[in-house]
């Protein structure tokens, strides 16, 4: 066997993906955690006294996350109050199943839990917009979906920060995707290490610069509890394209993933690019880049029957909308007697009583 190169006088028992380093269990442990300790640190992402909610889906990334979270913590005495938040897209034999492993975060870690369902936001499950739309597109639905259901937890449990898992892996794909798509107001801020999501609660990232095979690694030898089976319908992912591509790359040079997210940090756009500012949505209140936010044009379109309103590029959806129900979403205002505000009606009431 190797010895740590730590120099702790114990035998290694892995190597590092991210650094080649050969470490025994206790310091892999410690260097793990420091160097997210120094990515909170480093980007001042907490005020100490502030309540977080770590959006936690029962997967590798948010169970080691909210094990991190509380013990650096303690340890170092951030003065954070930690809860959690998940989110229940109704999708049978996955998310039920998965969040039966946060309810046992939950008593592990002795954190608060909330869970919001899609069916109560919206009055929709990811099972009916399957069902409804198809495999192809349905995760641009619960993509978006679930971006502003943990906008609207989050606003409900009053936190000061939403703390997602998002690793190292998750922002070069996205990096990549966004590239692939020519999206540069994406772009431009999917590197951000603290987002602002428009509803006046950051989004964070302490895992940003933590690789996948280290956090899944560092789960197996803290014998933490976490949900490993894969969404039914995450095949069909464009994300899925970005990821093969990267662990092709990975194979190659597993510093590969590091350099596009430091290469996406120092993209510039130019001055003269025409960007979307974030606002508030006219129809429901929250964080959008748009008068009417994406939620709701997908919403309009299940409840009107056209399923596949919101897919594509926006400026269809706003001729499909305004053909098909008399929705204004180009104008400074929505000129409807048919359309409904969501906070109001829809959310709380569980489907559109406007159609």
């Amino acid at each position: 066997m190797k010895p740590c190169t730590a120099k702790c006088g114990r035998s290694a028992i892995l190597k590092r993906p991210k650094t080649g380093d050969t470490l025994c269990k206790e310091c892999f442990f410690q260097a793990f955690e420091n160097e997210i300790h120094f990515t909170i640190t480093r980007s001042n992402m907490f005020t100490p006294g502030s309540t977080v909610a770590i959006a936690a889906s029962g997967g590798k990334d948010s169970t080691v996350l909210a094990y991190v979270l509380k013990k650096l913590n303690t340890k170092y005495n951030y003065k954070l109050n930690l809860v959690l938040l998940s989110i229940d897209e109704g999708i049978t034999g996955y998310r039920d199943d998965s969040l039966e492993t946060v309810k046992q975060n939950r008593d592990d870690y002795e954190m608060p839990l909330k869970i919001l369902s899609y069916k109560d936001l919206y009055g929709w499950t990811m099972d009916e917009i399957v069902a409804a739309v198809g495999k192809k597109n349905n995760c641009t639905f619960c993509g978006v979906f679930r971006r502003q259901a943990l906008d609207r937890g989050a606003i409900q449990l009053a936190v000061n920060y939403l703390a997602t898992g998002h690793n190292a892996d998750d922002i070069a794909e996205t990096v990549l995707m966004n590239i692939l798509r020519g999206d540069l107001a994406r772009l431009k801020r999917c590197t951000s290490i603290i987002t602002d999501s428009g509803d006046g609660i950051p989004r964070v990232k302490p895992l940003k610069y933590t690789y996948e095979k280290e956090i899944v690694m560092y789960a197996y030898f803290q014998k933490l509890v976490y949900f490993s089976t894969e969404c039914i319908f995450a095949p069909n992912a464009y994300r899925g394209h970005a990821r093969v591509l990267l662990k092709d790359l990975e194979k190659m040079d597993p510093a590969v993933i590091m350099n596009i997210i430091q290469s996406g940090e120092s993209l510039s756009v130019a001055e003269t690019a025409s960007l979307p500012k974030l606002t508030k949505c006219e129809r429901c209140g929250y964080g959008s880049s748009q008068n009417i936010c994406k939620a709701c044009v997908l919403l309009e379109g299940l409840n009107r029957g056209l399923p596949r309103l919101g897919i594509g590029k926006s400026s269809r959806a706003k001729k499909m909308l305004e053909a098909n129900v008399g929705v204004k979403v180009d104008g400074d205002t929505v000129n409807s007697a048919n359309t409904c505000d969501t906070r109001q009606c829809c959310s709380k009431n569980g489907s559109c009583q406007n159609k």
